[in-house]
């Protein structure tokens, strides 16, 4: 049987790969972005508690009520906005499934989509399965920033959207207010939509304000908005996470996600929408992960790696050019069979591998692992 296939140029991600060759040579995996220590405890009671009470059936299409109705509160204490529970915030298979819904509900063949790299994996081949073109304008390096001027360049009347992602994966670099305001500058008059993944919303250091979509609610309108319980709450196994967007939109949305998966697991939903009620849930969380960035910072100064600064997310980048020229994917390779420590390499989030001679390590992890990875580090 012949089979044409719709990403041919699409082989096993870059995590899975590098996770493999970690699991092979046993060497610390500071590759993925997931922890290694357990998640909070009183999560864990509140979904053992919620399947006892028999919230074990299909929740809604659109989500557990009360867990909207505790998102949308979240919103207005953090933002300023109202937003609808019942309209306009849909619980999501992860924050990675609301992308795609999200690109699949806007997306007809020859759109253009304009993606910023490094970008996350999934961004280029969900806007290719939608038959769309993805338009790839580089970060500025090395502080990975947008230029403006050349977005506005590259856009067309085939132009249907742009994609945003702060905290940055991989970099750890964020939006500014300025960002914000180049952004609206270019979408105003516009049929552009907006699609913004936000999953490390709370992951965020040094003080710095989260610019969300959901500050400005002129941008709201032409936007989708995904996030991620499993990133924030430490249980990236759940694949649990919610977008929001305008009524109008979000009708559109559910369209297509009413008929993939439907429902997402109901004790979880039943869970955080008790959890959520203490602010503290996720007020503090920048706090636990800065700690475990810096933690990881200082431990890195005794090594010959230059640190890249990392203002949000599980990661930090580092260069290598005071130890060699070899690929960063080279370089990975033998950090891991070598000296027992798994990294990422940055050029796997270009299309056409730009390799800067940049890798990036998850820091997400406990103490000892850091410790461990550092003194290994240490020998390169």
């Amino acid at each position: 049987m012949n089979l044409t296939s719709k990403l041919p140029s699409s082989g096993t991600t870059i995590f899975s790969v590098m996770s493999a060759l970690a699991a092979e040579h046993r060497s610390v995996n500071l590759g993925q972005g997931f922890p290694d220590y357990p998640m909070n405890q009183e999560l864990i009671a509140k979904v053992n508690e919620a399947m006892y009470n028999g919230f074990n059936q299909y929740a809604p299409m659109q989500g557990y009520l009360p867990l909207r109705e505790v998102l949308a509160q979240k919103i207005k204490f953090l933002y300023g906005t109202d937003i609808n529970p019942d309209s306009q915030i849909t619980i999501t298979p992860g924050g990675t499934y609301g992308i795609y819904t999200s690109l699949t509900t806007v997306l007809q063949p020859g759109d253009e989509v304009i993606i910023f790299e490094p970008a996350y994996d999934s961004y280029v081949p969900n806007v290719l399965v939608n038959g769309a073109v993805p338009v790839l304008i580089d970060l500025q390096f090395p502080e990975y920033k947008i230029n403006w001027e050349e977005v506005r360049a590259k856009i067309t009347p085939r132009t249907r959207m742009i994609m945003i992602n702060t905290p940055h994966n991989p970099t750890g670099s964020v939006l500014s207010e300025n960002d914000i305001t180049e952004l609206r500058k270019t979408v105003e008059g516009t049929n552009i939509f907006i699609l913004s993944d936000e999953v490390y919303e709370h992951l965020i250091y040094d003080n710095i304000p989260h610019q969300s979509i959901l500050r400005y609610p002129d941008l709201v309108e032409r936007s989708f908005v995904s996030f991620s319980f499993g990133k924030l709450y430490h249980c990236t196994g759940w694949k649990l996470g919610y977008c929001i967007s305008s009524p109008e939109l979000m009708k559109e949305f559910r369209k297509v996600h009413q008929y993939n998966c439907f429902s997402c697991h109901s004790p979880s939903q039943v869970a955080l929408s008790e959890f959520l009620q203490n602010k503290d849930s996720y007020l503090r969380l920048s706090g636990f992960m800065q700690a475990k960035r810096d933690l990881f910072h200082s431990l890195m100064a005794g090594t010959r790696f230059t640190a890249m600064p990392s203002y949000g997310s599980y990661f930090q980048c580092y260069q290598y050019h005071r130890i060699s020229e070899e690929s960063d994917h080279a370089f990975a390779v033998r950090l891991t069979k070598e000296f027992g420590v798994t990294p990422v390499p940055v050029s796997a989030f270009y299309q056409n591998g730009k390799d800067h001679k940049v890798i990036r390590f998850c820091f997400a992890k406990k103490d000892e692992t850091l410790e461990k990875a550092a003194e290994l580090l240490m020998k390169v």
